[in-house]
């Protein structure tokens, strides 16, 4: 099977996903976890990110986004 490519703002809209920053706020960098259903229906998840971020950066938006989650379940 022959994929395109396509840019992931189009996803991202169609799933909703918004960001509100503060006022002044630049975004500098992103990084998508991405939940992936094939044709089969079989589960496997992918990652994309802006080319400029190292892969310390990288690796430290994964780490806070891992403690972000475990402080919002903690809540409840």
């Amino acid at each position: 099977m022959k994929t395109t490519p396509r840019p992931l703002g189009e996803v991202m809209d169609a799933l909703g996903i918004i960001h509100t920053g503060e006022e002044g706020d630049l975004v500098h960098g992103a990084m998508v976890l991405l939940k992936i259903v094939d044709a089969d229906g079989c589960v496997s998840l992918g990652a994309e990110w802006s080319p400029e971020l190292s892969w310390l950066e990288r690796v430290g938006m994964l780490r806070e986004a891992e403690c972000t989650e475990r402080r919002r379940h903690r809540g409840r």
